[in-house]
């Protein structure tokens, strides 16, 4: 078994609205990695099973970083994100006044690109590419 460090040419990123309450942060980062997972089976590693072989489902086999910014820099990131193709997936405020997926898809679907008042946004891609996207987020606390 090898002891070196894995070291990944991908990454994702979770970037979330820095005046967010707490149980938003967590219910946004959430439900924004959940899309990737579903579209991006690259990002998926190989079940899991504890010595008495009771099996666990699939995780994302890499870290998952987690960013905070001002509303600027969330819809820059957005920019960034659309204009380089990055697999995405995003939650806006409107989504915490809905309780179901068609609810939440209609008041996605409702708004323009450019108006969309985006609180998260989550983003898969090389390394390079990622960190571009992000630029001006800091690292969640």
């Amino acid at each position: 078994m090898s002891t070196e460090p894995i070291r990944f040419d991908t990454k994702i990123a979770v970037l979330l609205r820095d005046d967010l309450e707490p149980w938003q942060r967590l219910n946004v980062t959430a439900f924004l990695v959940s899309g990737l997972g579903t579209q991006l089976p690259e990002v998926i590693g190989e079940p899991y099973e504890d010595a008495d072989g009771v099996r666990y489902l699939p995780m994302f086999r890499q870290p998952v970083l987690v960013f905070e910014a001002t509303k600027e820099t969330l819809t820059a990131a957005h920019v960034r994100v659309l204009s380089r193709s990055l697999p995405r997936a995003l939650f806006t405020s409107d989504l915490f006044a809905t309780g179901n997926d068609r609810d939440n898809r209609a008041a996605v679907r409702a708004v323009p690109t450019g108006e969309l008042d985006l609180v998260g946004l989550a983003v898969y891609g090389p390394r390079n590419a990622v960190d571009k996207a992000v630029k001006g987020a800091r690292m969640h606390p």
